[in-house]
């Protein structure tokens, strides 16, 4: 095999890479290098998406790099390193001695999401989902000796373990019907409405809920984010979510025609149940990691909004509105994660008078909050701007005016904390301190937020560009 015949899987190589080299550095107790070399081999990965050629096939044409594959790529690798700044900064003594195995894990699952977005063949589908899902198990009760993290790691492994053995479940019947694993097939299928084809296909779309934590899947979000470290919360709360709709994509959009338009209901009904459960349960939380968590439930329901509409202008404004979710969210997780290190506390009461205590720190977290909240003019905005107009298109009349009225309520949730930042007394004086590579982590959420809310034309080109891929 050639070097050039390389360069299609040049960033899964380079991913693979690095975790081998950051395992054997722990082995030989070179634990403290861990971290910066995985940023290294993550910034690395990341600049080798752009030399993919895009629409190569590999591996006997079930391994596609095209331009959505490479999108979330990016996005999977990017969102990684800010978590990585975040991670930096720990001083458990977990992180301490055991810094090779937490990196070495989160390139393995970085990798995963690779494979699952360029995967054309079932088994390998399956294959890409496992590789990412285990090792979020391990980095979620990372911390063992924590008293909650255990538990919500068992939590996550039960709801994550049966919702693989439904996806196989699934993909039997598939299976069955097609006569073969490939993706390719599934389209003439579906079109044949044959009915055990539909209950494998019902079976997949319950089985990747769960990775994405839609409604009525969504029950083991809350307890993960609360119990496992903040900044792996920041990239858990984006990358997998992301790759779970890659895959619905694959398998419910991409080539598949007039025959999607069957399940157009059942999408519509996951967004709907998913933004009023997501934004109704995150009023009344009092720990800002479970108001988040919720919170980013509710983001879920918007962006199967655009999944529903199932059109070019729907899938292309979904993808808009992750990328405006990583830097709205991360950021907003990376400001929890720095006023946890210095108040000891993830409470809403932490908040107190941050804006008197730190500016500009408040000055990030509010603007976070806007943008997840959708107020003008930061990247969040136009996120649920353009969503609600791709649905519009398509006639969700109802299921707009349901998404709007819930984005009044979300706000309320998000200014209570910017009350308590800007309203209430401090309860000391002393500035918050924020380290090196969580400023810099925040900054890179900033610009990305304030950008795209300024200039949200490049990225919309962006995402229509690769959406018009999936329905040529």
């Amino acid at each position: 095999m050639s070097l050039g015949s390389l360069i299609p899987v040049g960033p899964e190589l380079l991913l693979f890479t690095t975790a081998v080299v950051v395992i054997l550095l722990g082995a030989f107790g070179a634990r403290r290098a861990a971290g910066p070399l995985t940023m290294v081999g993550f910034v690395a990965a990341f600049a080798a998406t752009f030399f993919i050629p895009e629409g190569a096939f590999v591996f006997n044409d079930q391994y596609e790099q095209d331009a959505l594959a490479i999108f979330a790529k990016q996005l999977f690798i990017g969102s990684a390193a800010i978590s990585l700044l975040g991670s930096m900064t720990m001083t458990h003594r977990a992180f301490r001695d055991r810094s090779a195995e937490y990196h070495f894990a989160l390139a393995v699952s970085v990798l995963g999401m690779s494979v699952l977005v360029s995967a054309r063949e079932l088994i390998l589908l399956f294959v890409g989902f496992e590789l990412m899902s285990i090792p979020l198990f391990l980095l979620t009760g990372f911390i063992k000796r924590d008293p909650v993290a255990p538990e919500a790691a068992l939590k996550f492994f039960l709801v994550g373990t049966a919702s693989s053995a439904i996806i196989v479940y699934g993909m039997s019947f598939v299976y069955g019907v097609t006569g073969t694993t490939t993706i390719d097939a599934i389209p003439q299928a579906l079109a044949a409405g044959h009915p055990l084809m539909m209950l494998g296909m019902a079976l997949l779309l319950a089985g990747i809920g769960f990775k994405i934590a839609a409604f009525p899947f969504h029950m083991w979000a809350p307890d993960t984010y609360e119990a496992a470290t903040t900044p792996f919360v920041a990239w858990l709360s984006v990358a997998p979510k992301a790759a779970g709709f890659v895959a619905l994509i694959r398998l419910f959009v991409e080539g598949v025609g007039e025959a999607s338009l069957f399940w157009m209901p059942a999408v519509s009904v996951l967004a709907g149940m998913t933004m009023v459960i997501g934004n109704l349960m995150a009023i009344p939380q009092q720990n800002i990691k479970r108001m988040l968590a919720y919170s980013g439930i509710a983001h879920i329901g918007y962006m199967l909004l655009g999944l529903a509409a199932f059109s070019t202008s729907g899938i292309a404004m979904m993808l808009f509105y992750l990328v405006a979710y990583m830097f709205g969210n991360m950021g907003a997780f990376l400001v929890v994660e720095t006023i946890a290190q210095s108040e000891k506390s993830e409470g809403m009461e932490a908040y107190r008078g941050l804006a008197q205590r730190s500016p500009l720190l408040a000055l990030s977290m509010l603007i976070f909050l806007l943008s997840l909240g959708g107020i003008p003019f930061v990247a969040g905005f136009w996120a649920k701007l353009y969503i609600f107009w791709a649905a519009i298109e398509r006639g969700m009349y109802g299921l707009v005016f349901l998404g709007a009225l819930l984005t009044v309520v979300a706000l309320y949730y998000y200014l209570l904390v910017a009350r308590r930042m800007y309203i209430e007394a401090p309860d000391k004086p002393e500035p918050v301190p924020v380290s090196a590579p969580l400023r810099f982590g925040i900054l890179i959420c900033l610009v990305g937020v304030v950008g795209m809310g300024a200039y949200p034309g490049p990225w919309v080109t962006l995402a229509q560009r690769v959406a018009s891929t999936l329905f040529s």
